[in-house]
């Protein structure tokens, strides 16, 4: 069980690997990077000894298909977005001491070592299965190279592991048909040898750990794994058929990687590998010393991975220690719909930083105080601007500008001693006191919003005693009074100076230079006297600007046109019918005729009576289009397309002599087929 009173040697801490087929964006953001962040930033501010590992996790057949796509190497992806993700992270202030890669030489031998030893060690089973093999391009196929016909809504691209018209799963033995994504070849089954992580060995360990052990987690980790385990666990496969990953160490598996997710969170320990082998130090304290306190920050479709998987593979190696916890977050929503990569529905790190520069910190206090901890929430642009206007500008720059200004102007930027003290201000002093303990408690416990809403409280502690003091009334009058009351408000100024670090790190280094602040540790906050009397404030400068409307507007415009441009992307037609011939097409008698009336068919909402000059006579026709044309006299005069050789059948007592063809548009509206140009009526189509 963790310990929260002990105290541990030193702290690694790791965040989920962003993939690297895509860059990062809000979601990622909120779930995993800025809370782990600030937790890290915390920590060293405590004097704790801590090492923060990050990295790209560059391997599986997603990478593998987009390459496919773009006409390139999967090598080719990974670098572009690899070099996206870091320079992103590094311009948000994520303080990583290492942010390496899977595909690095370092990550390939430690994870091919780390195979190696539990199968020398006897910790897998091996299991032959038949998998979809394409005898054209010469390889086993994944899932998503796999394409036939949806058994449930006759989509005919369906993919293997799911169909995305009517999203259904399914496994590649469902389709109907199924063949070859990338050379249209009819797939044949072969055998293929792969090794299984036996998963279910470890139940009974597991629920020791953490279903009695850790009963302090997060309610949305404890009881995700608690329902695994409920279930049961099965063996999983770690390796699989395919040319792009960490070639599987062994004679007998040519052609074979380890999946990604045995090899990714390995990615934790090859990277401190690497930032230890160019330091120069041993990373073996990080991950194999029980008191090294190891923490995963992660979003909870990775809790299985790291609460479960991970944790097995550690415990079958041997001597690495297990997480003390999994901090891990809901999903975020953007503008009350689902973030998606593929329809490009995101706020994306790297276009966020080009426009809106110098507003890091705005984007971090907004992900954390509307950060997913406890239930799945809302991103809107709306929001904000209203927290950044009616928060960080209006209450806590509002607060730090009004001291600094007046201090200046009363005083010539001298902070005056802190004398005379009535009851109202050892009042002020005792509560903004107590904030060092109390933020950093609930920082301690990952507790990230409340922390964030508790340094605002004492902003707004300190706006308070300004305005009930003001002082620019009593300077005339009192001003020794009014030295007590800005001495007390510049003492609450470097209390947030120090507290806002690990929260917002550009804007808390601005303000420290400002009041000339020397910040010692997380622990030096809790001194009644920050700053001394006599020493300088600097020239002061905003902390934060308003965000304007045109600003909002311009974001929300640019996410209506990603709507409506994946509205557009959306339609496909339907299949192509299979193939027929002129004789069957010949069947059928297409001509033109002349609508000579048309009217909507009494107590049927949806049908329209055609009377038509044929060329030769005149016949009725009924057809189910009335909805897209609510003024039917408008289609008199004009020339349509009709088969004019079905059976006659009665609709609501009319007799139909045949069928108008129509067009069937992207948003489904059905269109009457007419000619380019006049023809007479009765001419033939064909």
């Amino acid at each position: 069980m963790e310990n929260n009173d002990k105290h541990f040697k030193r702290y690694t801490v790791t965040t989920a690997l962003p993939y690297a087929n895509g860059p990062v964006h809000i979601g990622h953001l909120a779930g995993v990077y800025i809370p782990a962040d600030t937790y890290v930033r915390y920590l060293r501010m405590k004097g704790e000894e801590v090492l923060f590992v990050g990295g790209s996790d560059e391997h599986g057949v997603p990478i593998t298909i987009k390459a496919e796509k773009e006409g390139c190497t999967p090598q080719d992806i990974v670098d572009r977005y690899h070099n996206i993700i870091k320079k992103s992270f590094e311009e948000l202030g994520i303080s990583y001491d290492i942010y390496s890669r899977t595909s690095s030489k370092t990550h390939h031998e430690t994870a091919a070592a780390f195979f190696k030893k539990l199968y020398e060690d006897g910790k897998f089973i091996e299991r032959e299965t038949e998998q979809f093999f394409d005898p054209e391009r010469n390889k086993f196929l994944s899932d998503r190279y796999i394409i036939g016909t949806c058994p449930k809504c006759g989509n005919d691209h369906a993919y293997g592991d799911q169909c995305e018209k009517c999203g259904s799963s399914m496994s590649p033995d469902e389709l109907i048909n199924p063949h070859s994504a990338l050379s249209g070849a009819q797939l044949v089954k072969k055998a293929t040898k792969h090794w299984y992580l036996p998963l279910d060995q470890y139940e009974e360990w597991l629920r020791d750990w953490i279903i009695e052990g850790h009963k302090e987690w997060k309610p949305n980790v404890y009881g995700q794994v608690k329902s695994w385990l409920d279930n049961g666990l099965q063996p999983r496969a770690v390796t699989r058929d395919l040319d792009w990953g960490v070639p599987v160490p062994l004679k007998e598996a040519d052609g074979k990687v380890l999946y990604v997710w045995f090899d990714a969170p390995i990615g934790y320990i090859s990277n401190t590998i690497e930032h230890c082998t160019e330091k120069g130090t041993d990373w073996k304290k990080w991950w194999k010393d029980e008191d090294t306190k190891l923490v995963h920050f992660i979003g909870k479709d990775n809790i299985v991975f790291h609460c479960i998987i991970f944790p097995c593979m550690l415990k079958a190696y041997g001597d690495y220690i297990v997480p003390e916890n999994v901090p891990a977050n809901e999903f975020l929503n953007l503008e009350n719909d689902k973030i998606s990569t593929s329809r490009n529905w995101a706020v994306w790190l790297h276009e966020y930083l080009e426009e809106f520069p110098g507003k890091q910190d705005v984007l971090r206090y907004v992900l954390t105080a509307n950060a997913p901890e406890t239930k799945d929430n809302n991103f809107t642009w709306k929001d904000y601007q209203d927290r950044n206007n009616n928060e960080l500008l209006a209450i806590f720059g509002n607060f730090v500008n009004r001291t600094l200004v007046l201090t200046h102007k009363y005083f010539e930027g001298k902070v005056p001693a802190m004398a005379n003290l009535n009851e109202k201000d050892n009042a002020a002093i005792e509560e903004m006191n107590q904030y060092p303990e109390k933020i950093g408690h609930l920082l301690d416990t990952y507790k990230f919003r409340e922390a964030l809403s508790e340094l605002m409280n004492l902003a707004r502690l300190g706006n308070r005693y300004l305005t009930e003091n003001e002082p620019w009334k009593q300077f005339k009058t009192d001003p020794e009074r009014v030295k007590t009351v800005l001495a007390v408000s510049l003492q609450i100024v470097a209390k947030l100076a120090i507290l806002s670090e690990p929260f917002l790190p550009f804007s808390a280094k601005k303000l420290q230079a400002m009041i000339g602040l020397n910040v010692e540790g997380w622990n030096q906050a809790k001194e009644t006297v920050l700053l001394p009397e006599g020493s300088v404030i600097g020239e002061v400068e905003l902390l934060f600007t308003k965000v304007e409307d045109e600003t909002v507007a311009a974001q929300i415009k640019k996410l209506e046109d990603t709507k409506k441009q994946n509205e557009l992307n959306a339609w496909a037609p339907n299949p192509i019918k299979p193939n027929t011939n002129i004789d069957e097409f010949g069947k059928m008698d297409i001509r033109v005729g002349t609508v000579l009336e048309c009217t909507k068919v009494p107590k049927a909402d949806k049908l329209l009576q055609f009377l038509i000059d044929d060329g030769m006579n005149k016949r009725t026709i009924v057809s189910g289009i009335a909805k897209y044309y609510p003024n039917p006299e408008e289609l008199v005069g004009k020339q349509v397309c009709f088969i004019a050789n079905f059976e006659p059948r009665k609709l609501k007592g009319v007799t139909s002599e045949g069928m108008i063809l129509s067009a069937e548009d992207k948003d489904g509206r059905l269109v009457v087929v007419t000619p380019s140009q006049p023809v007479a009526p009765g001419s033939n189509v064909g």
